[in-house]
């Protein structure tokens, strides 16, 4: 059977939390994922969780960022335009972009393709692929909003990383996961990571 992954592009905006949560949603679900994590989002990720993520040692480091033996996981550096997601032949369900800076926005938008994270999604909607683009900024710019509004044009999901609170979550973690629950929603994977309202008072608690 030919693996079929979804690629999972980490850019260097605030909010590799949603990352992790995404990509512990895709691995629960039994997904497999290419990973692409850009060279801005080791800087986040360093400054946000202390962890050190390198090319040479990135299962160890994944799996540390994670908490958890990664699984089928394979990572691409950003800078190899030769990797596979690259290629519109090769296999892949689709894309999420999380978080996505307003370059990588504008990157992706205008089909600029500097690297990795910006081409992989670029084939993603040439290949009319699920593309979600998870921005985490605010506010936003004009420019900005012309951007998204053309991915919206494109084909993706433009998902604002914009946390609800009727479920009364009593934790950061819970904030992150309804972010991450609406991303798996849209890919259309299963999870368990929000109660979901029910139509009355207090039936999401």
């Amino acid at each position: 059977m030919t693996r079929t992954p979804w690629v999972v592009g980490v850019s260097g905006a605030s909010g590799t939390p949603y990352a992790r949560a995404v990509l512990n949603g895709l691995l629960d679900a039994g997904e497999p994922v290419d990973l692409v994590v850009s060279r801005a989002a080791r800087l986040t990720l360093l400054d946000e969780t202390g962890l050190s993520f390198r090319d040479a040692h990135w299962a160890d480091d994944l799996a540390t960022w994670l908490g958890r033996e990664p699984g089928d996981v394979r990572y691409w550096a950003a800078g190899d335009l030769g990797a596979g997601p690259a290629s519109g032949s090769y296999p892949a369900r689709g894309m999420v972009a999380v978080p996505a800076s307003t370059a990588a926005v504008a990157g992706i938008a205008l089909g600029l393709s500097k690297d990795l994270l910006q081409r992989a999604a670029d084939v993603t909607l040439k290949e009319r692929r699920p593309l979600v683009v998870v921005p985490r900024e605010t506010p936003y710019t004009r420019a900005t909003l012309q951007h998204m509004l053309t991915l919206h044009d494109a084909g993706a999901v433009v998902l604002p990383a914009s946390p609800g609170f009727y479920s009364a979550p009593k934790s950061v973690e819970q904030l992150v996961d309804f972010v991450a629950a609406k991303v798996l929603d849209v890919l259309g994977v299963p999870h368990e990571l929000i109660t979901r309202w029910r139509g009355e008072l207090g039936g999401a608690r």
